[in-house]
Order: structure tokens, then C-alpha cells, then sequence
């Protein structure tokens, strides 16, 4: 690992932008992951530290939009049990194996999700139909983007949003606040396996999680304030971004 003086200001800045970002539409990992790689960790080191720093914004971030109303604990507690089983299979099975086989399907995800939310008139602050039951929902979504999230985990914030706006009809700042709360779930879950299996540097960890409460705390109290109009164009743009750089990887 680098020991640049320049080391620990770098990583709390880049919790600081990452939680910021995670905060309104997910995507903060794009960030902090290369961070952490370019100051030398392994591959499932840097992953172990990421998930403990990121934990940190997105419980900063869900405690806040608890406490504004936008989320109900009782009514994402079914989601929070399956995320948390499925975060907990796909930290274990990551560390057996590298996840090379979803680095060209994700892409493809998520630039669908980026036409519909370009080309769709797209949920403001109003509830819409819910297309199915929440209990129904939560066993699919939550096992299914948990597992996602403990095992690769980037566009995950983007997949829930997405999935709760189709699946329940929520809008998009609702959407946006529950997505915190699943995301949360997932990174404590992860962090506390791979703290297990001994791939979790606490400091750096530390250091971005400083920024990563800031950078939180600001983000969620703007998506508050704002909603709809002003998730959307970031949403769409850390989509994007999130494409392009798995295309890139994938590519190089």
C-alpha cells in the first residue's frame, strides 16, 4: 500500500464525492474501488475495504431519509431479511470465485435502464400502480440484487431504484431512499465477511468512511428538498458512467 502523506487526505475526498453521489443515485463505488486498487490492495482487499467504508454513507444516508419519511422500517423490513440473506451468499461465493462472467451482462442491464429512463416519462414525486405484492417483491429483489451486490455489486443502487419504481410504483425520491436502506443492508452483511476472512484494511476504511458521512448527509438532505428533477439527470449520468467503465474493463 502507498505511503504517501497525500494518502489519507485523497481517501477521505474520495469517500466525501462517494457518498455524495451514493447518496442520490448509487454509483459512489466507481470512485472508491480504483481508489483503493491505485493505492495497492488486492482485488478482494480493496472490495472488503470498500464495503466497510461504504457502509458508513449509506447508513448515514437511510438514517436520514428515515427520519424525513420517505422510508417506513416496518414496510422495508421483508426486504431488508432477503437482502441480507442474499448479500451474505454472494459475499461468500465472491470470495470463491472471480465474478468475470457478469462483467459483459451488467452493461447490458444497465444500458437498458438508461434508454427506458431516457425515453419513458420516468416517475416524478407521485406513487404510480405497484405491479406486484411487496412481500412477492422483496423475496425476488432482495435475494436477488443482495446476492448481486455481495458479489459484484456495481449499478446495484440503479437496479433497485429501477425494480422499486416497476415493481411497487413508487416514485423516484421514495425509490431513492429505500434504495439506501437495501444498500446499507448489503454493505454491512459484506464488510462483516470479508472482516471475517481477513480482507478489511480498517484505516484507509476510516479515512473514506469520514467523507463518506459528509458527502451522505449532504446528498440526502438535497434529494429531500428537491426530488424528482433534480435525482434524475445525476441518476441517468452515473448510469451511464457505471456502462462505460465495466465496458472499458471489460475491453482493456
Amino acid at each position: 500500500m502507498s505511503d504517501s502523506p497525500w494518502l489519507y487526505p485523497v481517501l477521505f475526498v474520495s469517500g466525501l464525492v462517494a457518498g455524495w453521489v451514493d447518496s442520490i443515485a448509487g454509483g459512489g463505488g466507481l470512485l472508491t474501488i480504483p481508489v483503493l486498487l491505485g493505492i495497492g490492495l488486492p482485488p478482494q482487499v480493496a472490495l472488503g475495504t470498500n464495503k466497510f467504508q461504504a457502509s458508513f454513507g449509506s447508513f448515514t444516508a437511510a438514517a436520514h431519509y428515515v427520519r424525513k419519511g420517505v422510508v417506513s422500517l416496518s414496510d422495508a423490513r421483508n426486504g431488508i431479511i432477503w437482502t441480507l440473506m442474499g448479500s451474505a451468499a454472494g459475499t461468500w461465493s465472491v470470495q470463491q470465485v472471480h465474478p468475470e462472467f457478469l462483467t459483459l451482462l451488467i452493461p447490458l442491464l444497465l444500458i437498458a435502464i438508461a434508454l427506458y429512463m431516457l425515453l419513458v416519462q420516468t416517475p416524478g414525486d407521485q406513487d404510480g400502480a405497484a405491479r406486484m405484492r411487496p412481500s412477492f417483491f422483496y423475496f425476488c429483489a432482495g435475494l436477488a440484487l443482495g446476492f448481486y451486490d455481495g458479489f459484484f455489486g456495481p449499478g446495484v443502487g440503479s437496479f433497485w431504484a429501477f425494480a422499486l419504481i416497476a415493481g411497487l410504483g413508487f416514485n423516484l425520491t421514495r425509490a431513492t431512499g429505500y434504495t439506501k436502506v437495501m444498500n446499507f443492508t448489503s454493505n454491512i452483511v459484506s464488510f462483516l465477511l470479508f472482516f471475517a476472512g481477513g480482507f478489511v484494511l480498517l484505516l484507509p476504511g476510516l479515512a473514506m468512511a469520514a467523507g463518506q458521512i459528509i458527502g451522505a448527509r449532504v446528498g440526502s438532505g438535497m434529494v429531500v428538498k428537491r426530488g424528482a428533477k433534480f435525482i434524475r439527470p445525476i441518476f441517468i449520468v452515473v448510469v451511464i458512467l457505471t456502462t462505460l467503465k465495466l465496458l472499458s474493463s471489460r475491453l482493456s
